[in-house]
Order: structure tokens, then C-alpha cells, then sequence
């Protein structure tokens, strides 16, 4: 790269609206691809729903309500960035490694820990309710 040379053509320092509402458009873009491309989103969502209609017809209090909000987004999180990972490991190579597998199990595990706690907060949430009725 030569001195003065710019690495990207945009210029950081001046700030655009229609900058903002494109990166929007993108986030967007990505949460859809990311339903239509990926079978475990598509578990996630059909449990998500189950999950909230639950809690509206259960009438959870707002701070059950909050804890239940931050399990299923801290599940989603967790799933889109081990998908973007996975995805990154894949476009690197095809072929077997095994710090590439490491990556991706390590991974997949910050989804299978994020869903643990989410099933616990889900128990503790809605089993006395369920209990109750």
C-alpha cells in the first residue's frame, strides 16, 4: 500500500444517513439469509415461537419476561456467530484441520452452552406456572 493511499473508497469520517439505513438493509439481508439457509435457524425459530407464545398465554411478569427475551437472543447471537465462523472456516478451506476443527467445535459449543442456560432460565421460568394452572 503506498503512503496517502486509502484502504477502503469510503471516507470514515463523514457521516451519511443513507450510509446508516444500507447497513441496516445488509443486517437484514444477513438475518434472512441466515433463516433461509440454515436448518438450525429454522429449529430456533419454531422453538422461539413455541417459546413466546408460552409466555403470553403463562402471562409472565415483565422480569420473567426479560429473562426469557435475553435466553432466546442470547441462543440466536450465539448460533449466527458460530454459522459466520463456520462459514469463514469453510470459505478458508475445505480440507481437514484440525484447528479449523477446533474453531468450529469450540463454536458450536458457545451455542450448546448458550442453549443450556436458555432451557434452564426456560424451567425455572415456566415449570412452577405450568405447575400452578
Amino acid at each position: 500500500m503506498m503512503p496517502g493511499e486509502k484502504l477502503f473508497d469510503s471516507d470514515a469520517s463523514s457521516f451519511s444517513w443513507r450510509a446508516r439505513l444500507k447497513s441496516f438493509a445488509y443486517a437484514w439481508e444477513g438475518i434472512l439469509s441466515f433463516f433461509k439457509c440454515e436448518h438450525n435457524a429454522q429449529i430456533h425459530l419454531v422453538i422461539t415461537s413455541f417459546v413466546l407464545v408460552l409466555s403470553v398465554a403463562l402471562g409472565l411478569n415483565k422480569w420473567e419476561a426479560i429473562a426469557v427475551v435475553f435466553s432466546v437472543a442470547f441462543v440466536w447471537i450465539t448460533e449466527m456467530f458460530n454459522t459466520a465462523i463456520e462459514k469463514t472456516m469453510d470459505f478458508i478451506t475445505t480440507q481437514k484441520h484440525l484447528q479449523i476443527k477446533f474453531i468450529k467445535d469450540v463454536s458450536a459449543g458457545a451455542v450448546l452452552i448458550a442453549s443450556v442456560a436458555a432451557v434452564i432460565v426456560g424451567c425455572f421460568t415456566f415449570i412452577p406456572k405450568l405447575f400452578a394452572l
